[in-house]
């Protein structure tokens, strides 16, 4: 048996159906509106600051490859006069190597600025200029920017210019600090500190001190040796284990005797 078609809403239903559909897509349209609407909203407010954070972006970029570039071709041709310096130096001509060190001191650059001043004034000092040198010295040592052994390099090499002229305590205040066993600068520090204990009369202090430097395996033979004799009138012992140098002397020479030996 067939069935019956369902019957079609009636009018009052269809009606109804349109309209919620005219609401819906009405919405929807309002919706889409609102939406295109914020955007271009965003676009006015934000838009400008946006653009021109980002033109600064890639003009800040291409500046940093320029300066990149510049920096290291400059590096480059400092490097260049550099060793060109150095070769005019090696080669004993002092005012040849001076022309080329005086533009390098004032690079941007420390690594060549720093190098610069101290070789320059190396050889002002070696010409008999201590002003010169000590000027070169002292923007070193004030140079924030410089690593901190060639500071103290500096340091060390400007006390040993002016020594004669510098109050002991004041030696030992600059000094001090390069002076600790172990350091790079030990030995030389070490010795006009121990001077300046001398002159102010601290015999006590200085003979340690001494006897510190003769144990310095990194201290040139001659220096350890003037260090040992001081040390000793000083009324320091600079040999601290006697017993064990004379059994290793003894070994030695066992070891010697030895066939093959």
């Amino acid at each position: 048996m067939a069935l019956r078609p369902t019957n079609p809403a009636n009018p009052a239903d269809k009606s109804a159906q349109q309209e919620a559909a005219r609401q819906d897509v009405f919405m929807r349209e309002v919706d889409e509106a609102v939406r295109q609407d914020e955007m271009r909203g965003a676009a006015k407010r934000f838009g400008i600051p946006v653009a021109i954070l980002l033109v600064l972006g890639l003009g800040g970029l291409g500046g940093y490859l320029w300066w990149d570039a510049d920096r290291t071709g400059k590096a480059e041709d400092q490097a260049v006069e550099m060793t060109l310096a150095l070769d005019r130096l090696e080669a004993n001509q002092p005012d040849a190597a001076r022309e080329k060190f005086a533009p390098l001191t004032d690079s941007e650059i420390a690594g060549f600025r720093v190098p610069a001043k101290l070789l320059e004034a190396g050889i002002a000092q070696g010409q008999d200029k201590p002003e010169d040198a000590a000027k070169l010295y002292q923007e070193v040592i004030d140079d924030a920017d410089a690593p901190q052994p060639m500071r103290d390099l500096a340091t060390l090499r400007l006390v040993s210019l002016q020594y004669d002229t510098m109050k002991p305590a004041d030696v030992i205040a600059k000094l001090k600090p390069l002076a600790a066993p172990g350091g790079p600068f030990f030995a030389s520090a070490a010795e006009m500190v121990a001077m300046a204990y001398i002159e102010q009369g601290k015999p006590e202090l200085a003979g340690p001190l001494f006897a510190e430097i003769s144990r310095d395996e990194n201290a040139p033979d001659t220096l350890r040796a003037r260090a040992r004799q001081i040390a000793g009138l000083m009324g320091t012992d600079a040999i601290d284990d006697v017993d064990e140098i004379m059994e290793q002397i003894r070994r030695n020479s066992a070891a010697r005797q030895q066939p093959g030996g």
